[in-house]
C-alpha cells in the first residue's frame, strides 16, 4: 500500500506531505483546488511524461517520493527478481525534475524510466479521468481479457509471437517470387550483370581511403613541389639558409664557451637544435626524391576512384556494403535459377508455419474464451452491486482472416441493461456514467485477479447520482476492504464512506497561489460533506443531513 506522498515545488504545490491509511482514502475539495495535481503528481513518480504546466516556473527543483509498504510475499519476490530489495518491507520510488531533466530513484538508485513503470505495475493501479472512453475501443476489450488471463495466456502468446514473426518472413519471400517466367528472366540478366560488374571491379576494404588520399595528393602536386623546394632553399641553402646560420651560432658561441658555464649550455642546446634540423632536411630531400609527379599513375589513380565511387553511389556508400550487396545479388541469383525447387521450399516452409500458427491460434483463443466466461461472470456481479439491476454482460468472438502476433481473435464487451434485449456494443448502448461504472467492475475484478496492494480512482463519479451514486460508495467501501483506495470524487455519498478524509484546498499565500492537503477530523468531514451537499451557504439542515448521511455510511460499513 502507499503510506506516504511527498510533493514539492511542483504546479501549486510549493510543499506538501501527507499519510495515507488502509481501506478508503477519499481526496475531496473545491474545483480547480488542487486536486488532479495529486494524481498528476502520483504518475510523475511513477514514471510518466512530465507535463509542461505541472512544472513551476522557477529554478528549484520539483520532487515527488512514494513510499510503498509492501506485505505481500508474491510481490516481494517479483520485486527481487527486478534486482529490488525491500527494506523493511519498504520501496522507496522519487522523481525529481530539474531544468527539463528527471532523475528517477527506487530506494536511492537511480533507474530508467521504464523500471519505474514495470515496478509501478506490481504496486499500484490509476485509474484516470477519462480512462473509461477507452471503453469504446475494440482493441481494449481483448486487452483487458489478456491482462485478466495473462499467466496462463503469456507463454502460449510469446510462442505465437515469435512464430508469426516467421511467418511474415516467410510470406514476404512468396510474394517477391510472384513472379512469370518472362519477368524472372529479366531480373535474372539484371542480377548477373550487377554482380560482374561488382566482382570485376576486384573491390578491397578501406581502398577507397587509400585511393582519396593519393588522389588529394597528386591533384596538388605542383603545390606540394613548390612549398618543399622553398622549404628546402630556407634550411639547407648553403649560403643563407637555416642550416648554415646555425653553423655560423654554433661556430662563434663554441669560441667563448670556456669562459661561462651558461654559454657552454646554450652551445648544447643550439647543437640539438642543429641536429634535428639536419635531420628534418634528410627527409625533406628524401621526400622531393620521391614526390616527382607522374602524369600516367595520376590518370590511373582518377579512373579507379571513378569506378569505386560509381559502385558505391549505385550499390552502397562504402565498399563493405558494396560487396555485402554483391552477396545479396548472388544468392537472390541462386534462387531465380532454381526458382521451382526453391519456392516450393518456401511453400513446404509456409505450410508448416500455417499449421504451428493453426494450433497457437487456437490455444491462445480456447484460453481467451475460457477466462472470458469467468472475466465477464465477474464483472457482471459487480456491475449488480453497481446498481445496474437487470444487466447481462458478455464477451463476443469472432475469427480474423489470416494470422496475427497476437492470434486471430477479435473480441468485445457486449452488454444489455434491460430485460429481453439482445446484448450489444458497449459503444450502443452505455452512457458516459454507466462507462464509468463498467470500467470500475472491471478494475476491481483485474485488482483481485492480480493482488495489486493500491487502487487510485480519478473521479470515478462522472455521469452520476441518486441511487447509483450510493452503489458505487458501497462498492468502493467493499474494494476498500481488500485494497488500499483512493479516490478523488465530488460525490456526497462516496466522500461519506471514507475510512480517512482528506480536503485539497487552495489558498493565496503572499503573492502566490498555492495547493494543499490534509487529513480531516470526524468533524471536519462531516463539514466538508455539507459543502458538497449544499454549496457555498451551510445551513443547520445541510449539516444535519451530512450527519445522518455520515452516520448511514457508518452502519453500512459496520454491517
Amino acid at each position: 500500500m502507499l503510506r506516504n506522498l511527498h510533493v514539492r515545488n511542483l504546479a501549486l504545490i510549493e510543499e506538501a506531505e501527507v499519510d495515507f491509511s488502509s481501506g478508503l482514502n477519499i481526496l475531496t475539495g473545491e474545483t480547480g483546488a488542487g486536486k488532479s495535481i495529486i494524481i498528476g503528481s502520483i504518475n510523475l513518480a511513477l514514471g510518466e511524461k512530465i507535463v509542461k504546466e505541472m512544472v513551476r516556473e522557477n529554478e528549484k527543483p520539483a520532487l515527488v517520493e512514494l513510499i510503498f509498504e509492501v506485505e505481500d510475499e508474491q510481490v516481494r519476490q517479483q520485486l527481487l527478481a527486478m534486482e529490488i530489495v525491500t527494506e523493511e518491507n519498504e520501496v522507496i520510488m522519487s522523481r525529481k525534475i530539474s531544468g527539463g531533466r528527471s532523475v528517477a530513484r527506487i530506494n536511492g538508485e537511480s533507474v530508467p524510466i521504464s523500471k519505474m513503470k514495470e515496478v509501478a505495475s506490481l504496486l499500484i493501479d490509476i485509474h484516470g479521468q477519462h480512462e473509461h472512453q477507452s471503453l469504446l475501443r475494440k482493441k481494449k476489450h481483448l486487452e483487458i481479457l489478456d491482462d485478466y488471463a495473462k499467466e496462463a495466456l503469456n507463454e502460449h502468446k510469446e510462442k505465437l509471437k515469435e512464430n508469426y514473426s516467421i511467418y511474415q518472413k516467410l510470406k514476404k519471400e512468396l510474394e517477391e517470387f510472384s513472379l512469370d517466367e518472362e519477368a524472372r528472366m529479366r531480373e535474372l540478366s539484371l542480377l548477373e550483370y550487377e554482380v560482374h560488374e561488382i566482382e570485376e571491379a576486384s573491390l578491397k576494404p578501406g581502398e577507397d581511403e587509400r585511393l582519396e588520399t593519393d588522389y588529394r595528393r597528386m591533384s596538388h602536386g605542383r603545390k606540394i613541389m613548390e612549398a618543399l623546394s622553398i622549404s628546402q632553399d630556407l634550411t639547407a641553402s648553403m649560403s643563407e639558409g637555416a642550416s648554415e646560420r646555425i653553423g655560423r651560432a654554433l661556430r662563434e658561441l663554441g669560441s667563448v664557451s670556456d669562459y661561462d658555464e651558461r654559454v657552454l649550455t646554450l652551445v648544447g642546446e643550439l647543437t640539438e637544435i642543429d641536429n634535428l634540423l639536419n635531420d628534418f632536411n634528410r627527409e625533406l630531400a628524401d621526400y622531393i626524391t620521391d614526390a616527382e609527379f607522374d602524369e600516367e599513375t595520376f590518370l590511373e589513380t582518377e579512373r579507379r576512384l571513378d569506378e569505386v565511387n560509381h559502385l558505391k553511389a549505385k550499390y552502397g556508400n562504402t565498399i563493405e556494403k558494396v560487396l555485402e550487396e554483391c552477396t545479396a545479388k548472388q544468392k537472390r541469383i541462386e534462387k531465380l535459377q532454381d526458382y521451382d525447387t526453391y519456392r516450393k521450399e518456401v511453400n513446404d516452409r509456409m505450410e508448416k508455419i500455417q499449421k504451428t500458427m493453426e494450433k497457437l491460434c487456437d490455444k491462445v483463443s480456447n484460453i481467451r474464451k475460457k477466462y472470458a466466461k469467468k472475466l465477464t461472470e465477474q464483472v457482471e456481479a459487480a456491475l449488480v452491486d453497481l446498481n445496474f439491476l437487470d444487466v447481462h454482460f458478455t464477451m463476443e468472438f469472432e475469427t480474423l482472416t489470416d494470422y496475427t502476433a497476437n492470434g486471430r481473435d477479435d473480441a468485445e464487451f457486449l452488454i444489455s441493461t434491460n430485460p429481453g434485449e439482445p446484448p450489444k456494443p458497449l459503444g450502443k448502448v452505455a452512457s458516459g456514467g454507466e462507462l464509468s461504472r463498467i470500467m470500475l467492475a472491471l478494475k476491481t475484478v483485474l485488482a483481485e485477479n492480480d493482488k495489486i496492494g493500491t487502487l487510485i480512482f480519478d473521479e470515478i463519479d462522472t455521469g452520476i447520482s441518486g441511487r447509483t451514486a450510493q452503489a458505487v460508495s458501497e462498492k468502493m467501501n467493499v474494494i476498500g476492504k481488500g485494497h488500499q483506495v483512493i479516490c478523488i470524487t465530488h460525490l456526497p455519498q462516496i466522500a461519506a464512506m471514507a475510512d480517512s478524509h482528506y480536503q485539497i484546498a487552495k489558498e493565496v499565500v503572499g503573492k502566490n497561489t498555492v495547493s494543499s492537503i490534509r487529513r480531516l477530523t470526524e468533524e471536519e468531514s462531516i463539514t466538508e460533506l455539507a459543502r458538497m451537499l449544499g454549496g457555498v451557504k451551510i445551513t443547520d439542515t445541510v449539516l444535519e443531513s451530512a450527519k445522518e448521511m455520515k452516520s448511514l455510511a457508518q452502519n453500512t460499513k459496520n454491517s
